[in-house]
């Protein structure tokens, strides 16, 4: 039995809605179907959770909230329409949607319900679909399903005893549509995921079934070597093992939230990408292990965002303790931290600009001087991160020697390398305003 995953672009209106009724139609062991709330229909429109959010910090706010109100309503209403379904589905939308609003709980915990109307409401459309063209069809809600987390509103983690209660719905016949991104805690409450959790649901409920496979449908072919707004047609990726894919999607590749596969490595379910608009090509598989060739590199990532934080210290490396003080003070403002190379001497800390606000750089800053006493202390924003990703690259010789051959030709200098952190990746950071012309020389080198 396999369970299919529908991302928003593959629910955005009832075209696509009917394109994922043929696809389920066309193979009975798709038993477990997991959506997302309605994407984008075109460059210019509004993703559904988007469109809550603002609707929930509107009400929330005691601000004017209607006209989110009503664009909520009359998406959902358009879909309906168009798939020839009951008027009862969008009066029951709306009651819900009011009943959530009215909700007399604090706002974090209201946020989330409000955010998770998007997938609820859409798992109810789909499968009231599925049912109009002869599927026998099931909206089946999170608690019921048995997807049990922890009480964190906005970042959800799956409780050890989900499996369990979600492999009973084995025995269960029909197909059944799922809502992704949210969950219930052991109390009661309904939590959601991080943005992209859709991903992590389709992923739980493979693991927890024992799907033979976990298939995730987007909007693209396959998962390809590089970013295909960076480098024109770049060759596609045919087969990607679970650590390779979890790196390229930590490293900036969309097409997996980066927890997303989680429970099923965990599983050992194999996970297919394949595309909504054309599901009879053969896609990306992700499996537990892969045959490495001479070509052991399988896809260059990258992401902006980042800031360096550099702290140099003379006989650093006899001082005890010295890299533990350094991140406990990170720790203490709250802040994480994604890769510490050092040096002898020296150590670096690069963390994701988002979290490091102005106010907090000049805190840690001053903590590091009046409590570690460097010889030198400084912060470079606008630093971008470049995953060079493959099996066996840790063993292939000549992978470095390739990829710096690379950077000295298109004329970019490096500011950090991290290399042996991770047997299937190397790492390199440089200025972002070199990132295009850095890719496009790494593609080049290791894929022309």
């Amino acid at each position: 039995m396999k369970v299919a995953k529908f991302g928003g672009s593959s629910v955005a209106n009832a075209t696509q809605i009917k394109k994922v009724g043929e696809i389920i139609k066309g193979d009975q062991e798709r038993k477990f179907i997991v959506v997302s709330a309605p994407g984008k229909r075109h460059k210019d429109d509004f993703k559904m959770t988007d469109m809550l959010i603002k609707m929930g910090t509107a009400y929330i706010s005691n601000e004017e909230y209607e006209e989110y109100f009503t664009k909520v309503l009359g998406r959902f209403n358009e879909i309906i329409l168009e798939l020839n379904l009951s008027q009862t589905l969008i009066e029951e939308i709306e009651v819900t949607i009011k009943q959530t609003l009215a909700l007399n709980v604090d706002s974090n915990m209201k946020m989330d319900a409000i955010k998770a109307i998007g997938e609820d409401s859409n798992a109810k459309i789909i499968s009231a679909y599925l049912s109009d063209i002869g599927i026998s069809s099931s909206y089946i809600n999170p608690k019921e399903a048995g997807i049990i987390v922890s009480d964190e509103p906005g970042n959800a983690r799956i409780l050890p005893d989900s499996l369990a209660k979600i492999y009973t719905l084995r025995d269960k016949d029909g197909v059944f549509v799922i809502p992704g991104f949210f969950g219930y805690s052991e109390e009661g409450k309904l939590v959601t995921f991080s943005r992209g959790g859709s991903d992590i649901t389709g992923s739980i409920i493979a693991a927890g079934v024992q799907a033979s496979l976990y298939e995730n449908f987007t909007d693209v072919n396959s998962v390809y070597t590089v970013n295909p707004n960076i480098v024109e047609n770049p060759k596609e990726i045919t087969t990607l093992t679970y650590k390779e894919m979890r790196e390229l999607s930590y490293a900036g590749f969309s097409v997996f939230h980066d927890e997303a596969l989680i429970p099923a490595i965990r599983a050992r379910i194999p996970v297919c990408i394949k595309n909504t608009n054309n599901p009879e090509a053969r896609g990306t598989y992700i499996v537990a292990e892969r045959e490495v060739n001479d070509q052991c590199v399988s896809g260059i990532a990258s992401d902006t965002g980042f800031c360096s934080l550099y702290v140099s210290k003379y006989l650093m490396n006899r001082e005890i303790g010295f890299g533990r003080k350094l991140l406990n003070i990170l720790e203490d403002e709250g802040i994480s931290f994604e890769h510490a190379p050092s040096g002898i001497d020296n150590m670096s800390v690069i963390i994701r600009e988002r979290n490091l606000t102005p106010e907090k750089e000049e805190m840690i800053i001053n903590r590091i001087n009046n409590e570690l006493h460097p010889d030198t202390v400084s912060l470079q924003r606008g630093i971008a991160v470049i995953m060079v990703v493959g099996e066996g690259l840790v063993n292939t010789i000549g992978v470095a020697n390739k990829a710096t051959s690379a950077f000295v030709k298109a004329n970019v200098n490096i500011e950090m390398i991290n290399q042996g952190s991770s047997e299937v990746s190397m790492m390199f950071g440089i200025q972002a305003n070199d990132l295009d012309k850095a890719i496009t020389a790494l593609y080049h080198s290791f894929f022309d």
